[in-house]
């Protein structure tokens, strides 16, 4: 049992350590792509913006889960 536990915890560390890096590096990509500033336009209040880069985080977290998973 303790054994399990030890691999599900080591699972979660290692999901986490792939987040910490990959997710900057796909928004940096995204925001070379897009032609507009995305965090300025969340900070001017504009909720579709908002959205599509909550979808690309999300997407990004459903990739990372599946190939470590």
């Amino acid at each position: 049992m303790l054994k399990q536990y030890l691999i599900t915890i080591g699972w979660a560390v290692t999901g986490g350590l792939a987040m910490a890096i990959i997710l900057p590096v796909v928004l940096k990509i995204f925001s070379l792509i897009n032609p507009t500033n995305e965090w300025q336009e969340v900070k001017n209040g504009n909720t579709g913006m908002a959205i599509i880069l909550s979808s690309v985080i999300i997407a990004t977290a459903i990739v990372i889960a599946a190939a470590i998973g």
